[in-house]
């Protein structure tokens, strides 16, 4: 079986697993709050572009809100993405760059869960990789223009529409064109104008949403960053970052991907493939790292920088493979990443055996990460129990309020009976507060008057503006949803007449504490004192 056909195989076989494991566990957290963005479509949403939100509306249209239909895509573009990254490394290299890079990218953990969860990373990855293939066609066709170059630009904006990180594409872009001699002419010719010009309109949507919203997402990049905060040189920060990055990426594969990229350095500025290489991975892996000098980036951010990073690497050691020892090493890296990979997706084997109770005693892990997609659908169910139990000793209707997004964005997914108070709104509110937190703070609230509807006889010129509001849930009763252990906070005390505790709610696996919840009864809405 010739390579390509192995890779083909390859990629064909573990995407029909993925799909088949899409149902098998409840979604994470973030993709419960995206499903949330795709049931009210907009052009730009709190802290990212529409496109995760289109993407989710699409799958869910064919298959339903369920996990499959959430998460559909992510298999899918993985695939892609390991196309993609077979026939680059061909195009670039040869056939076996081309297999070991499709093998690495899909054993190593932060890409491997990458294509399970459908988070924007999936999105970004492949609109990453696709426009630096069809970059590389367009440079290849120089100086003769081509489609590949407004193509170019397309993908580089459904990129930034997915994941604002997507428009470093461009710097690196400009940086191949302007590092390369004989590449320099491209500045005076159309190809890159139109790649820029149709990019430039990808970003229109979210922007104008921005405009329209206080630039709320830049108030929420500067936090994430830690730009927000006093800005200093702290020594542990990078330190944690160049850690978390050998545990998300398998410790000996980012090892030997660091060796690779420091010994291809020496070669960026002889030969023009590892020049591509080496810009389209350092803008975002260096601006990341930047950050971190202040305060640690999460690895997943400059998970992009390590495409065409994984490509040079599998060059330089497929150069040294022959050399004694370095096909051990390969091999015995791909198998660790693989086994990673492996418990990463579900670790009950290590907590049936005890073994991860043993590692959180000796503090080589945090708390289990898998938990973030356990044990929703029966707490929401649990959470509905109660809704039901209480509506009929007081015969009335609640509405529902949590304390946090992901609490909030998982209950509205799996509650069966979502009863949407009106257009727009969510099946389960958010705390009120006059600050812009999240999503939750730009939909329907509990807290918002509307235009109260005219007497009869009554003119609506006869009536103050500030005279023709109410608020529907005046009177009503709630539950509010929150971690065990903690009292209703002030917001909801001083809104409603009364709140007591009417259950509480733990998940557990294999006789280990998961997660509390506690649930109040909060009656009588009067909305905030002025």
């Amino acid at each position: 079986m010739s390579k390509t056909r192995a890779v083909w195989f390859f990629i064909a076989a573990l995407t029909l697993i993925r799909l088949s494991m899409l149902g098998s566990t409840d979604l994470e957290f973030d993709e419960a709050h995206y499903w949330m963005w795709s049931e009210r479509l907009a052009p730009g949403y709190f802290s990212k572009g529409p496109g995760i939100a289109f993407a989710i509306r699409a799958s869910t249209m064919l298959f339903g809100p369920t996990e499959f239909g959430v998460r559909f895509w992510s298999p899918i573009l993985a695939a892609g993405t390991s196309l993609l990254l077979f026939y680059l490394g061909k195009r670039l290299f040869n056939e076996n760059v081309g297999l070991w890079s499709v093998i690495a990218f899909n054993v190593t953990p932060i890409f491997n869960v990458g294509a399970f969860v459908m988070t924007t990373d999936a999105l970004s990855i492949f609109s990453w990789t696709a426009s630096m293939f069809t970059f590389w066609l367009a440079i290849e066709k120089s100086p003769r223009f081509s489609f590949y170059w407004p193509l170019t630009g397309l993908l580089i904006g459904l990129g930034f529409l997915s994941r604002f990180t997507n428009a470093f594409e461009v710097v690196c872009v400009l940086l191949v064109l302007a590092l390369a001699p004989r590449l320099r002419q491209e500045f005076k010719r159309p190809g890159l104008y139109w790649l820029l010009g149709i990019f430039v309109v990808c970003t229109i949507p979210p922007i104008v949403w921005n405009a329209q919203h206080a630039w709320v997402t830049t108030m929420h990049l500067r936090t994430r960053g830690g730009l927000a905060e006093n800005i200093g040189f702290r020594p542990l920060e990078p330190l944690k970052f160049f850690g978390e990055h050998f545990v998300f990426y398998s410790p000996l594969l980012f090892g030997a991907l660091v060796w690779a990229v420091i010994g291809g350095w020496r070669r960026v500025n002889q030969q023009f493939k590892i020049l591509f290489l080496f810009w389209f991975g350092f803008p975002v892996f260096a601006f990341y790292f930047l950050l971190s000098l202040n305060h640690v980036a999460t690895p997943n951010w400059d998970a992009v920088s390590f495409v065409s990073f994984g490509l040079l690497a599998v060059h330089f050691w497929n150069e040294r493979i022959e050399k004694h020892g370095v096909r051990v090493f390969a091999t015995t890296a791909v198998v660790l990443g693989f086994l990673l990979s492996f418990f990463s997706l579900d670790t009950d084997i290590l907590r049936s055996a005890g073994i991860l109770r043993l590692l959180k005693m000796i503090h080589l892990v945090r708390p289990d990460p898998s938990d973030r997609w356990r044990g929703w659908k029966s707490l929401a169910a649990e959470v509905e129990r109660i809704r039901n139990e209480q509506e009929a000793k007081l015969g009335e209707k609640l509405f529902m309020i949590a304390d946090e997004r992901h609490r909030a964005s998982e209950i509205s997914f799996y509650l069966r009976d979502k009863r949407v108070e009106g257009p727009g709104h969510p099946p389960v509110y958010l705390v009120e507060s006059q600050d812009l937190i999240n999503q939750f703070s730009f939909w329907p609230r509990y807290d918002q008057f509307v235009d109260a509807p005219a007497r009869p006889g009554q003119s609506p010129d006869e009536t103050l503006t500030e005279q023709k509001g109410e608020n529907p849930f005046m009177g009503r009763s709630a539950l509010l949803i929150r971690n065990y252990g903690k009292n209703p906070p002030h917001n909801i005390r001083a809104a409603f007449e009364s709140t007591e505790a009417v259950g509480t709610i733990e998940l557990k696996r294999f006789g280990q504490h998961v997660r509390y919840w506690q649930v109040f009864l909060c009656r009588g809405y009067r909305t905030l004192p002025l």
